[in-house]
């Protein structure tokens, strides 16, 4: 497994969680889980390049 499909495995599962504790409908909980799974990749994604541009 790579780090990205860690990554990836991680955000979903952080973000169904989220989704169900924090909202009360259905349809929040999909829209705030989403929110965050994408919130959890593009932070990552962010983090990661920067850490590349440091060592470089």
């Amino acid at each position: 497994m790579s780090h990205f499909t860690a990554l990836l495995l991680y955000a979903l599962f952080a973000s169904v969680v989220i989704g169900i504790t924090q909202r009360s409908s259905r349809k929040g909980m999909v829209q705030f889980g989403a929110l965050c799974f994408g919130g959890f990749v593009a932070a990552a994604v962010v983090v990661s390049w920067g850490m590349w541009f440091i060592k470089h």
